[in-house]
């Protein structure tokens, strides 16, 4: 049985794994689970999204939408990389799963199959940790490298915890009974790697690869140049050749002044 983090271990395993977090005012009593008579947990995943919009973390840790009341997810992800603690309990955030998928991710299949709701259904809220990503969702609004990067630290923390694989972490597209399109957008990049578009499987390599690793790694941000190639022997003769004519002449223009 997973049992939801303290308060106080949610900040530590965040703070290992790198995370600059900041405490919303209330955060620790924040939750869903009185006013739906529902329990949090046990919790099997971690189910991302982005917020489809800006300055949003009102939204998502206190004031919700009309027919959603906040907290709207566990953290809310700004563009800066610092990770808002909203909730240490049940929030809206994932809605009604369709089995399989949730299946796929309870038994870390390696592959995922579409949500279909002929599958049955899984209250995700009570399961899954949320994580709402500050982004439009347009599908032109940039992650910026230090939000992705954090954003992986953060999936890796819960693994790291639980002893999660990578294929713990979901994303509410691959979950939802609606057809919810989060996340999507491209990233400014990660690591080595320049620019890319989001998309969960890559998440997922990432998120393994950070596993692979203390929680105290970083990820090179450096590419190493790739060596020159060793001239053959009839180039290094031909470089020669010129030095030697180069230095003649040279001594041919000295010795005539």
């Amino acid at each position: 049985m997973a049992a939801p983090l303290s308060p106080d271990r949610l900040i530590a395993i965040l703070k290992a794994e790198g995370v600059k977090i900041s405490e919303y005012s209330g955060w620790r009593t924040r939750e869903r689970d009185d006013e739906t008579g529902k329990t949090f947990g046990p919790v099997h995943m971690v189910l991302n999204h982005h917020t489809a919009g800006r300055n949003d973390l009102n939204v998502v840790a206190r004031d919700g939408y009309s027919g959603l009341p906040a907290p709207l997810a566990q953290i809310w992800l700004g563009r800066t990389g610092v990770a808002w603690l909203c909730s240490a309990g049940r929030a809206n955030h994932a809605g009604m799963m369709a089995k399989n998928a949730y299946d796929s991710f309870l038994n870390e299949s390696a592959t995922h199959p579409a949500p279909l709701k002929s599958s049955g259904t899984v209250d995700g809220n009570d399961v899954a940790y949320g994580i709402e990503t500050e982004n439009r969702g347009d599908g032109t609004d940039v992650y910026p490298r230090i939000q992705y990067d954090a954003w992986v630290r953060i999936n890796a923390a819960f693994c790291r915890e639980y002893d999660w694989s990578a294929e713990s972490c979901g994303c509410h597209k691959e979950t939802s009974i609606e057809g919810k399109p989060d996340p999507r957008g491209p990233v400014e990049g990660y690591g080595t790697r320049g620019r890319f578009d989001f998309t969960p499987a890559q998440f997922r390599k990432d998120v393994a690869e950070r596993l692979r690793h203390a929680a105290s790694w970083s990820p090179p941000t450096t590419t190493t140049p790739t060596p020159a190639p060793t001239p053959t022997v009839e180039q290094r003769l031909s470089a020669l050749e010129k030095t030697v004519t180069a230095q003649g002449k040279r001594i041919v223009a000295l010795e005539s002044k």
